[in-house]
């Protein structure tokens, strides 16, 4: 179809529009111009996208850039241990946290991968990790004490959406661990499920995390539950999971997001509110941090679940 010779033409919002002048929304799209018909495109993209189509450019507005942003890897990037277990520190030109590939060769999420070579001649790859689509990662940055996602742990984690943290808590708990990865969407399952296929430790279950009891049978008994449901009832949710699958003495992580809780309240109000349903719940929260530069008006909280009283004379 092709816009009348006046101007006019399609005002297409989304990913460039054609003709007219298409707005392209966050994604910016490719903007095909129209040149000598009077109607010039101009796609406005998350940078400076679009070119302008009356000169049949191609505009490129990036929803975040082109990601790490010189990660070249080889001899230039240094990468250190994080104190957390399995996670790592790429430093190069920006420094960035990243895992271990278990999967050499293979991305997730089109995200960037580095090769290290040691001493010794052999390549490791690890993957960056992209705080801004990962509410875990975020939380790291932030500065969280203590994650409980370690090498050789056991998993649940509930809302697993694509698998694209699944997948960095893949790489964390390694070939001896394993993640039990919870997704009601059907449409987000088929690409966890595909994740999976390449990852042993990874077991997706398409189904609804209201209701443990419908995947009981899959699921072992774990080390730590790490909850991103995002529902306004998910402490319960949370507790609920927890009493089927959390050994006594286990840990949860949780990702608060306020405004599907009570929009109405401040953050900070609903983050309290939450932390007083957890106590109520046997789980014994030990800290909280903001996920603030990567995520608005989201807290991670941690903690123990059904902890020995032994500790708690001690602290």
């Amino acid at each position: 179809m092709r816009p009348p010779r006046g101007g006019g033409g399609f005002r297409g919002r989304g990913d460039g529009g054609r003709g007219g002048r298409g707005r392209g929304g966050g994604g910016g799209g490719r903007g095909f111009g129209d040149s000598g018909r009077g109607s010039a495109m101009r796609g406005r993209g998350g940078g400076r996208g679009g070119g302008r189509g009356d000169r049949g450019g191609r505009g490129r507005g990036g929803r975040g850039g082109r990601g790490g942003g010189g990660m070249k890897g080889g001899s230039k990037v240094v990468i250190e241990p994080h104190r957390h277990d399995g996670v790592f520190i790429a430093k190069g030109k920006e420094d960035a946290l990243v895992t271990k590939n278990m999967v050499p060769g293979e991305a997730v999420y089109n995200e960037k991968r580095i090769s290290v070579q040691n001493e010794d001649g052999t390549k490791v790859e690890y993957r960056i990790w992209n705080p801004f689509r990962s509410k875990l990662a975020a939380a790291i940055l932030g500065g969280v004490d203590e994650i409980w996602i370690k090498p050789g742990a056991r998993v649940l984690y509930l809302g697993a959406a694509s698998g694209t943290t699944v997948s960095h808590v893949s790489d964390i708990v390694g070939p001896n661990g394993v993640v039990y990865a919870v997704e009601f969407s059907h449409r987000s399952g088929r690409d966890l499920v595909n994740m999976a296929k390449k990852r042993t430790n990874v077991i997706p279950i398409i189904e609804d995390a209201r209701h443990p009891a419908k995947y009981r049978m899959l699921v072992g008994m774990v080390d730590v539950i790490f909850s991103d449901v995002a529902q306004p009832d998910q402490a319960r949710i949370l507790a609920l999971n927890a009493s089927y699958f959390l050994k006594s003495g286990g840990h949860f992580v949780i990702s608060i997001k306020a405004n599907c809780i009570d929009s109405t309240v401040p953050a900070e109000a609903v983050f309290a509110q939450e932390v007083k349903k957890l106590q109520a719940e046997q789980f014994k929260p030990s800290e909280q941090v903001t996920l603030e530069p990567f995520e608005r008006d989201h807290a991670c909280v941690v903690g123990g679940y059904r902890m020995p009283k032994k500790q708690k004379n001690a602290s």
